[in-house]
């Protein structure tokens, strides 16, 4: 059983990046759990913080799931062309202290999808986080890229998934990065 942490990076009620990491859950290939991970309530890094009161919760809780799983998808939101700052600030968080970078990160495989009600599908972001994990030592996934565009017809009101194209499409990515999990 291959065991994925997923990661919206949006704090958003109505995400379609947390639409799409509930869509994962529902699609998820038989041999494999995803499992939702959360940015939800990770402060501002702040160096004298973390001096004072060490490690956020938040962050440790984060940390021990992404350390427990096999991999890990950013479902990444595209702000200005570019990653979120709070979702870049939760990985941050994440490398902190440094030395357990290594748990954390070190050739653990990584993928990267998104969702936009523009027409590029996060494409710009998705590229962004590339120096990002390539820095910590992730092992990235290039495999078939998920871009969800025009986000606002593939999802209902409610946030549920109702395009049958995009569900395909995820549950074929969830496939593939499993597999490139297991081949390691």
């Amino acid at each position: 059983m291959v065991k994925i942490v997923a990661i919206s990076g949006s704090l958003r009620i109505g995400s379609y990046n947390s639409a799409l990491l509930r869509a994962a859950i529902e699609v998820q290939p038989q041999n494999v759990t995803v499992e939702a991970g959360s940015i939800a309530g990770i402060p501002l890094y702040n160096g004298d913080d973390e001096d004072k009161t060490g490690i956020p919760p938040e962050v440790e809780k984060l940390k021990n799931q992404i350390a427990a799983a096999d991999g890990v998808i950013l479902i990444t939101p595209e702000y200005n062309n570019s990653i979120p700052g709070v979702f870049k600030n939760a990985i941050d968080w994440l490398t902190r202290p440094p030395a357990d970078v290594p748990r954390v990160f070190n050739q653990r495989a990584f993928a990267i999808t998104g969702a936009s009600p523009g027409n590029f599908g996060t494409i710009l972001a998705q590229s962004a986080w590339l120096p990002v994990l390539r820095t910590l030592g992730t092992r990235p996934w290039f495999g078939d890229k998920l871009y969800v565009s025009s986000a606002g017809k593939a999802f209902d009101a409610s946030g549920k998934l109702v395009d049958q194209s995009v569900r395909d499409r995820l549950k074929k990515f969830l496939t593939e990065f499993a597999a490139f999990i297991e081949a390691k």
